[in-house]
């Protein structure tokens, strides 16, 4: 078995403190996850992040943010940014005990 690293130790440290600490990262993946798709798909569209922020109505530092950095992105943001590349933003509930297995993004 592997050493455990410094993240290991920090998760545990913070699911000690709050048992509902490792949902809570894994709803931050699922995002992060949303957000890296969505950045893929603007540069396989071959668009600037200026001119997604334009269409968006915000800035490009915003819009490098939300695909960089952005730890709790609106939904409404979100949903504008896949509105400017040509998507719609769907939503599914998925039991909690089988939607880890789960993909976090398709796309259609």
């Amino acid at each position: 078995m592997a050493e455990r690293d410094f993240l290991d130790k920090m998760i545990a440290k913070r699911t000690a403190r709050n048992p509902e600490f490792p949902q809570l990262v894994d709803a931050a993946r699922r995002r992060r996850e949303l957000l890296h798709t969505l950045a893929e798909r603007r540069e396989q569209q071959h668009r600037s992040q200026t001119a997604i922020a334009a269409a968006m109505a915000t800035s490009q530092s915003s819009v490098a943010r939300l695909e960089t950095t952005a730890t709790d992105a609106k939904i409404s943001t979100i949903e504008r940014y896949a509105d400017s590349l040509g998507y719609l933003v769907q939503y599914h509930l998925i039991p909690a005990e089988t939607g880890a297995s789960a993909p976090p993004v398709v796309v259609h």
